[in-house]
């Protein structure tokens, strides 16, 4: 039997998972630890690249003496990272200052400045626009994209600047720290709107790295997302508790791994991820883009398959502000009065079970209370970092319970407003993979099905779904796992919800309003926010 360690390397925190790969995928045990997110008042967010390594060595560490399972057993290590982060490292793989998250939304300056001139869409020069589709039909239409945070150390930093040896991004950080080498995977590639997608290319493109000002030495080699990097360094092997011979492999962004993980691997799959942030992905054998609405067609983790990806800033994020600002009381005289393990997945289960016996004491349209999920900006369908959250047509009869429930409707109704526009260029699937920690409450899955009106499939271990798309990509890397075409076997549907149709009237006239209340406000927005 072969194990593997999958790191789900989130914004908030690293699981650390064991998988055992014998014809299947079985998950045997994961650790959590946490870090900081540092958002600043000039809209950046940053992490601390010492605190992604320290926390993935803690919990490897921790894993092997919970699992009983021998370094030596340990085959191949993998990863699922967020993306579109900038750690921008020294010839030693040092990084030079904190990480940039892909949520830091600081750099408008640069974008206007270096964005072009003349006639601009979406922000973005029209000469700048069409040369970035034309070699990889993506462009860096938003000041959240890695391009523009490159720009601003340059211009903002330039001591910092100078050191510059490698860019990288997350998981290519804490590769790099495991085995000296550094790497990006061509999905990572592909984040940086750099890569050239055509047939023969898929390389970094030295015209647009022209175009943009960006140093092409300062790229790293592309490898493949199955691709073995090479084995840990006798330092990192020490520093995880593990043997010097394990294989690390590229592993992938969590856009391109969850939907591994979810079993959406064949054209015309969808699935849908509530976590940090929150997006819809269906999978598509062509590149297609939306600049309008602010989606793209990724590259995904085999060749000739992408994801037609549109994504909100904060989804689940939105669930950890009403817990610290809406029911921090009640959920602690909750957790009191049960029996709850000291564990972070046991404290996270027993919270949505809180949410879920909450929100079904409101009634499904929260009497017309609507909250909009825009606590950091938004991105898809329409770009504003100055965008903000907001309940709307508050009553005196509103009470807590309504506004509870309102946000994650607020949730789900965002996510319908993203497939509905992913609809305008791709076919999606009539049964829908939900994952992510929103799929483990029961009332958030029939409440997405009833907003979307759509059958909603969870999958078992739909909170590690991540990690369960690393750990097949380090089983085909392996040779334990014959393809990832295969991947779709591996996954087990655990619950299926149904549409109720009494709730379709009350969701759609909620609905209706809601998509029009960012025009209706964007000017506001910007007075207060920019």
């Amino acid at each position: 039997m072969g194990y593997v360690i999958a790191y789900d390397v989130g914004t908030t925190g690293v699981k650390t998972c064991l998988f055992s790969l014998n014809g299947k995928v079985k998950f045997i045990c994961g650790v959590y630890a946490s870090y900081q997110l540092y958002i600043l008042e000039n809209g950046g967010a940053e992490q601390d690249a010492d605190e992604w390594w320290d926390a993935m060595c803690s919990t490897t560490r921790e894993l092997i003496a919970k699992s009983g399972v021998s370094p030596s057993e340990i085959q191949g290590l993998s990863f699922c990272s967020q993306m579109q982060g900038l750690v921008l490292v020294d010839k030693n793989g040092k990084a030079l200052r904190r990480p940039m998250s892909y949520m830091d939304q600081r750099a408008e300056d640069v974008f206007e400045k270096f964005g072009g001139t003349g006639l601009k869409i979406s922000g973005l020069g029209a000469d700048k626009l069409l040369k970035s589709l034309s070699i990889t039909m993506a462009a860096p239409t938003s000041v959240k994209d890695p391009i523009w945070k490159y720009i601003w150390v340059r211009e903002h930093e330039p001591e910092i600047y100078r050191q510059v040896y490698k860019w990288l991004d997350v998981k290519e950080y804490l590769i790099s720290r495991a085995t000296g080498r550094m790497v990006m995977t061509r999905d990572s590639a592909y984040a940086t709107f750099l890569y050239d997608t055509r047939n023969g290319k898929n390389c970094w493109n030295r015209s647009l790295c022209r175009t943009y000002g960006v140093r092409m030495d300062h790229l790293p080699e592309i490898i493949d997302c199955s691709d073995e990097v090479g084995f840990l360094t006798t330092e990192a092997a020490r520093q995880l508790g593990l043997s010097e011979d394990t294989r690390v492999f590229g592993g992938g962004g969590d856009a391109t791994l969850i939907g591994v993980g979810a079993g959406c691997i064949n054209p015309g799959e969808t699935h849908i991820y509530s976590g940090t942030s929150g997006w819809v992905s269906t999978v598509t054998d062509k590149q297609k883009v939306d600049i309008v609405s602010m989606i793209a067609a990724v590259v995904g983790a085999k060749d000739g398959i992408y994801n037609y990806f549109a994504e909100m800033e904060t989804a689940g994020k939105c669930f950890e502000w009403v817990k610290e600002h809406l029911a921090l009381d009640e959920i602690g005289i909750y957790l009191q009065k049960q029996t709850v393990a000291d564990s972070e997945t046991s404290i996270r289960m027993s919270l949505y079970d809180y949410l879920s016996e909450t929100v079904k004491k409101a009634k499904p349209g929260c009497g017309g209370l609507i909250f909009t999920p825009w606590l950091h900006g938004n991105r898809c369908p329409f770009e504003d970092p100055d965008a903000a959250g907001m309940f709307f047509n508050i009553k005196l009869e509103t009470g807590k319970t309504e506004m509870l429930r309102a946000v994650l409707e607020g949730i789900c109704f965002h996510l319908r407003w993203m497939l509905e526009c992913s609809e305008k260029k791709v076919t999606t699937n009539k049964v829908i993979r939900f994952v992510g920690g929103g799929a483990l409450s029961p009332v958030t899955c029939q409440m997405l099905a009833d907003i979307l009106d759509r059958k909603i499939e969870t999958v078992e271990d739909a909170q590690d779904v991540g990690a369960v798309g690393a750990a097949m990509i380090a089983g085909v890397g392996l040779g334990l796992i014959p393809s990832l075409e295969s991947a779709r076997d591996f996954v087990t549907v655990k619950d299926t919800y149904i549409p109720n149709p009494d709730n379709k009237a009350v969701y759609d006239k909620n609905y209706h309003v809601f998509v029009k209340l960012h025009d209706a406000n964007a000017k506001a927005f910007m007075a207060l926010n920019d």
